[in-house]
């Protein structure tokens, strides 16, 4: 026919349900805004809580890090270690898994008041009787680990940003869940109480 035009129809526009609680509508019950509401300051909260206690925990955790880092580089010194028996040899020489690989090992070092002192570490493979590292040794004579380096308190941070982050989160789903719930409950009530009225006008003999 002359003055068609053929053509796809027009896209339809997706049906709006986000936030229907919101929304006036001949369907939306007084439970539903309330949850509506709920649902929307809760995220509000979760919006601006969440990024607040990543920064505040986080900080948290760095101060504290680097404070024991700080003690620890106090309280702990580096110093020679000889072994006192060879180390195991790895099945795998020379692979990555033996790179990454140690065995307990009997050394004996001096402590921080220049005692000797013997005790079992973790060393290389196929390490000889002998043969020397370097270990760390606390205030009580004892081998210990090395303070804490800037990349451990870096890891140990962002651990502790994300625990707090998502506890947050958890927290705030949490609580709508429980809302939601509630609300559904008090719902399911005023359904019974409405059936119970009207039940008997429908079944009724005539």
């Amino acid at each position: 026919m002359p003055g068609r035009i053929f053509g796809p129809p027009p896209a339809r526009r997706p049906p709006r349900v986000l936030w229907w609680r919101l929304r006036r509508n001949p369907l939306r019950r007084r439970s539903d805004l309330v949850q509506g509401w709920i649902g929307l300051a809760l995220l509000l909260t979760a919006a601006t809580a969440v990024p607040a206690a990543a920064v505040v925990v986080g900080d948290a955790a760095h101060d504290r890090g680097t404070r024991t880092a700080r003690q620890q580089a106090q309280t702990r010194h580096e110093t020679t270690a000889s072994l006192l028996e060879n180390a195991r040899r790895h099945p795998e020489p020379g692979s990555a898994e033996a790179r990454r690989t140690r065995y307990p090992t009997r050394v004996r070092f001096t402590d921080a008041e220049g005692r000797p002192r013997t005790a079992t570490t973790d060393v290389p493979p196929s390490l000889s009787k002998g043969s020397t590292l370097r270990v760390w040794v606390g205030t009580d004579g004892q081998l210990t680990d090395p303070p804490l380096t800037p990349d451990q308190i870096r890891t140990r941070t962002r651990g502790w940003a994300i625990i707090a982050a998502l506890a947050v989160s958890t927290t705030t789903a949490t609580a709508y869940g429980v809302t939601a719930r509630v609300v559904q409950r008090r719902n399911l009530a005023a359904w019974d109480r409405a059936w119970a009225d009207t039940a008997p006008r429908w079944t009724a003999a005539p």
